[in-house]
């Protein structure tokens, strides 16, 4: 394929891109009858939004549809969750998994990035889903937990069937919702199984990994349920290992989208914490967060009614022109750079300064090591349903060495 015939083809997400440009154009807020619920638009709505749980609750009880094995699962899963609950368990979470044990993360890091590339060093060409964005933080999330890497291909089918989004259309309903909690119902069964068997072993035998903190966390006299530790434990080592492998692949297939934003990222290398934060407020991975109103409220001149389902639209506020520069322009040096991406609040995403740590680490060494480094075509590109997650499914790559 000739270069201009490359620069011809189209940008896996100009589509959802586009639909999120052009999102606010009736307005911040508004409802949304086909899906039944509002739509919060702008950035400072959907700050609000998030930024007040006791009007906006994460608690769907009585609203969305419901399933014995999720209900099981949700117990430690503090995403979900108001407070006071959701202080509690995340208080007691954050004994366990501090900065410190973050920031110790970045030699193994750099260790295994470095043997997956080695593991390509014979290779022109090879997809970096599979060889990188995949691999590197299921291994480091796993080892982390104390959980057997050698099993990273069944995380690997966890996270393919709850965020496959197979059963579900370019938007979800409560229809589609019901129909993908049936579907996945067996992989969140094994999960829980899988886990509490994990987490009943390091009672037996505490140690000093995450795991066993967790087991032996207290605040307060109060300690964390064996069932409550699955719920955590899930939540890190499923959605916190995609969200990594989406900022990977999306940062790398942005780049090649922008090759001038590239080449300056090459030239000054000192700016990739900035290309990072642009790579989030553009492709965001998860790009809406729901949430239900407790009582009848005025938002962006809408008042919207009690038992309301409100969707903070996090990539439309990425785009707001009152906040920021040229917003459709993708500028590795943006800065500052007040996306929403990790949320905002008692929510803002507790994985985010680990993800921020692998890809950063991970970028480095790709960049370092590939002085080309291009989509090989992009009809290759395969991408996951974007209704649940922003992220390459495929991403099939040609490159120069040095």
């Amino acid at each position: 394929m000739t270069s201009n015939e490359l620069i011809q083809a189209p940008f896996a997400f100009d589509e959802l891109v586009e639909g999120w440009r052009t999102a606010r154009q009736a307005g911040p807020v508004r409802y949304d009858g086909q899906q039944k619920l509002w739509q919060v638009l702008d950035h400072e709505s959907v700050a609000a939004v998030l930024a007040d749980p006791a009007t906006y609750s994460s608690d769907f009880s009585g609203l969305a549809p419901t399933q014995p094995d999720f209900e099981t699962f949700r117990q430690g899963n503090f995403v979900g969750m108001d407070p006071p609950a959701h202080r509690k368990l995340r208080t007691l979470v954050s004994q366990a998994f501090t900065p410190r044990v973050v920031a110790a993360l970045e030699p193994r890091i750099h260790a295994i990035t470095t043997e997956l590339l080695d593991a390509v060093e014979d290779r022109d060409r090879f997809d970096l889903v599979d060889a990188l964005a995949y691999p590197l933080p299921i291994i480091v999330i796993a080892e982390l937990l104390g959980i057997p890497a050698a099993d990273r291909a069944l995380f690997q089918e966890w996270a393919a069937t709850l965020f496959g989004g197979d059963e579900i259309g370019d938007s979800l309903d409560m229809a589609d919702i019901e129909r993908a909690l049936e579907s996945i119902a067996p992989t969140v069964r094994e999960m829980n199984g899988y886990i509490l068997e994990h987490i009943r072993h390091h009672r037996k035998n505490p140690g000093e990994g995450l795991t066993g903190k967790l087991v032996q966390a207290e605040v307060d006299g109060m300690r964390l349920e064996d069932q409550e530790i699955v719920g955590f434990v899930a939540l890190l080592l499923v959605a916190g290992h995609i969200t990594t492998t989406a900022l990977l692949g999306n940062a790398v297939l942005s780049l090649d989208q922008y090759p001038d934003e590239a080449a300056l990222l090459r030239a000054e290398p000192g700016r990739l914490p900035d290309a990072l934060e642009e790579v989030l407020r553009w492709l965001p991975p998860f790009p809406e967060l729901g949430r239900r109103t407790t009582r009848d409220v005025t938002l962006g001149g809408q008042l919207i009614p009690a038992e309301s389902v409100v969707m903070a639209n996090l990539a439309a506020a990425n785009r707001d022109p009152s906040r920021f520069a040229h917003p459709d322009d993708f500028d590795v040096t943006r800065s500052p750079n007040p996306h929403l991406t990790f949320g905002h609040g008692i929510h803002f995403c507790f994985g985010a300064p680990l993800a921020r740590l692998e890809a950063r680490i991970a970028l480095r060494l790709v960049l370092e090591r590939f002085r080309d480094l291009t989509v090989a075509h992009r009809g290759e590109v395969e991408i996951q349903n974007p209704a649940v997650i922003v992220s390459v499914r495929r991403l099939p790559l040609e490159v120069r060495r040095p």
